[in-house]
């Protein structure tokens, strides 16, 4: 009996330590949008990505939806791309139509700004690294810089700060940044070269 409990103590133990490490490069990943077209996470590649993992039944993913959708309209213009996904029960249906029909009530009544679709729970948990069996809460977010690696991510039991407009102004816009810092030099580079060769 006693050894049951201490295994038992252990495991849950490890679910709550368990998150997949950061950074580390994002996997594939197949969004289902409401038209039914498919998109994939790699064709945005080249942009810094927010991918916000919600239930559209859950406030906190219905309030981060109004802070992205701000993000989305300021960062944008800078390479900034948030993508929702859904993967409540709502939206894991065998009926196609009636998934699409969930997420686009839920773009509908939230007025999400960004593109938004759904995809099986369990290909949501296995991009994010956690297991069925581990303790989780929504919304889960995963931010990936412009060369595909993924620099933050929730950890399981939820990460406050990727829900807080503040914080995720800054860390993303200091995402945007290094992808400018990266191009700079290269042109400052080039405009030396230039001149050394007209002197």
């Amino acid at each position: 009996m006693r050894i049951a409990i201490v295994s038992a103590l252990l495991a849950s133990t490890l679910a709550l330590q368990a998150a997949a490490p950061v950074p580390r490069p994002s996997k594939e990943f197949t969004i289902i949008l409401p038209s039914g077209k498919q998109t994939l996470l790699s064709s945005y590649r080249g942009k810094v990505v927010m991918v916000a993992f919600m239930f559209t039944t859950c406030p906190h993913c219905q309030a981060l939806s109004k802070v992205i959708t701000k993000l989305q309209a300021e960062l944008g213009p800078r390479g900034f791309q948030a993508l929702g996904v859904a993967f409540n029960d709502e939206v894991n249906t065998p009926s196609l139509a009636a998934n699409n029909q969930v997420t686009s009530s839920f773009i509908s009544q939230f007025q999400v700004g960004f593109p938004m679709g759904h995809a099986p729970r369990e290909s949501v948990l296995s991009y994010l690294g956690v297991s069925d069996i581990e303790s989780w809460v929504v919304p889960q977010v995963a931010i990936i810089d412009r060369k595909g690696v993924i620099r933050a991510q929730s950890a399981s039991r939820g990460t406050a700060d990727l829900q807080t407009e503040a914080y995720l102004r800054k860390y993303l816009g200091d995402l945007l940044s290094e992808g400018a810092k990266t191009a700079t030099p290269s042109k400052t580079g080039a405009k030396k070269a230039v001149s050394k060769k007209t002197s």
